[in-house]
């Protein structure tokens, strides 16, 4: 049955590349995608899928109901933008100024179309249903997940599986960890306000740049001193805004930057220390200072059970040489919201181009991927499927 699966995926290839480098030249940032869930919808409702619409805001939920009771599975794809100019000189490039898939949003919408085409036309051999997420605004905060989640997605679900593309990883290739797999993300923006005046007389001023500059200083100092040494942590300030003119002392400074954890503990802590940091060297400096700091995504949890149980499906279903296990990176996804309340597992699917001179990481004006990546994201897709909404598995695992 699988075999009979992956032929049929196969021979949808160029219609996933077509639907792909469409979505890749209309392009729709976060919270503002009105075209793209139209799109999915009409393609799920012409296979007969039942559909929801506007989930959570502009979410897309696609239900295949099996000719026999069982498990319910949840397979996510996202489909928005990032506000980045394509720079690519390809047929299929960004025609939104300022607004491209560079991280591989378009491929995973077409990828989950597929699969959805394939269980759909093969319901009568299930045991289960297959929920199909097409999740809105995965790259801005606070996120689409948690606002589907809210408005049901999950109501029904036993277990969640999604799959992100690599423009790094090598084609063909399965990237998982069981765990804790990506980090937590949260953002901070401190204005520091001090007293400008004339270059000449630093001592009648209150100097934001001199301030902030030891701000940073002391960031830097919580994960080396303060951070157990065996878990992982990144306190990083990525921009530093203040003055215009060299003989002017500014009255104000402000820094962004993110921190990245995996440990709630250790995230709480460093939270707080941040927030210690800023209050008193600019006490200490005399200046005054405003903190915003947000709790972005959670870290990424990989449940053992379900992990353990796609090692497996890949090993039985594809090729056990597919699967590469690697360090918990320190990316952010909102996938995880989902795996806070149902158990699943998320992974990478490498789709790097060949040309190794191609090949740009994820966020880049140059980004691009192996259309081929999506085939073998998708076989992995619907091995996932077989495995918990058939009776014919092959793999001799127990299902919890």
């Amino acid at each position: 049955m699988l075999n009979n699966w992956f032929d049929q995926l196969e021979a949808m290839y160029e219609q996933m590349v077509d639907w792909r480098r469409f979505l890749h030249q209309y392009p729709e940032l976060s919270f503002q995608e009105i075209e793209t869930p139209k799109m999915v919808a009409t393609i799920l409702e012409s296979y007969g899928i039942e559909v929801r619409t506007n989930v959570g805001g502009r979410g897309v939920v696609g239900t295949i109901r099996g000719a026999k009771p069982g498990k319910t599975i949840a397979l996510r794809a996202d489909f928005d933008a990032l506000p980045i100019q394509d720079e690519k000189n390809v047929p299929y490039k960004s025609k939104i100024p300022g607004v491209m898939h560079a991280c591989g949003h378009d491929g995973h919408t077409a990828t989950l179309l597929a699969v959805a085409k394939v269980l759909s036309d093969n319901k009568d051999s299930l045991s289960g249903n297959v929920v199909l997420l097409h999740q809105h605004a995965e790259e801005k905060l606070p996120g689409g997940a948690i606002g589907m989640i809210e408005d049901g997605c999950l109501d029904e679900v036993d277990y969640v599986f999604g799959s992100h593309l690599s423009s790094i990883a090598p084609l063909g290739t399965y990237v998982y960890r069981s765990g804790y797999s990506m980090a937590a993300t949260d953002f901070f923006e401190i204005t520091i306000r001090g007293k400008g005046g004339h270059g000449s007389a630093p001592h009648e001023t209150v100097d934001s740049v001199a301030v902030a500059s030891q701000v940073i200083n002391q960031l830097q100092l919580i994960v080396s001193r303060r951070v157990d040494p065996q878990k992982e942590a990144v306190v990083t300030v990525g921009s530093f805004h203040a003055g215009n003119a060299g003989n002017v002392i500014a009255d104000s400074a402000k820094l962004t930057g993110t921190v990245r954890t995996f440990d709630p503990e250790v995230r709480s802590l460093v939270e707080e220390e941040v927030k210690q940091i800023v209050n008193r060297v600019c006490e200490a400096f005399h200046a005054q200072c405003e903190i915003i700091y947000d709790n972005g995504y959670p870290a990424l949890y990989n449940h053992e059970q379900e992990t353990a149980t796609f090692e497996e499906i890949i090993k039985n279903s594809l090729q056990e040489d597919m699967l590469t296990e690697r360090p918990p990176v320190m990316g952010g996804e909102d996938f995880a919201y989902y795996l806070q309340e149902r158990p699943g597992m998320f992974f990478h699917t490498g789709a790097a181009l060949s040309n190794t001179e191609d090949r740009y990481p994820h966020h880049h004006p140059m980004f691009d991927f192996d259309e081929k990546g999506m085939v073998f994201a998708g076989k992995a897709l619907l091995s996932i499927a077989h495995h918990y909404v058939t009776e014919n598995s092959n793999i001799n695992l127990l299902v919890k």
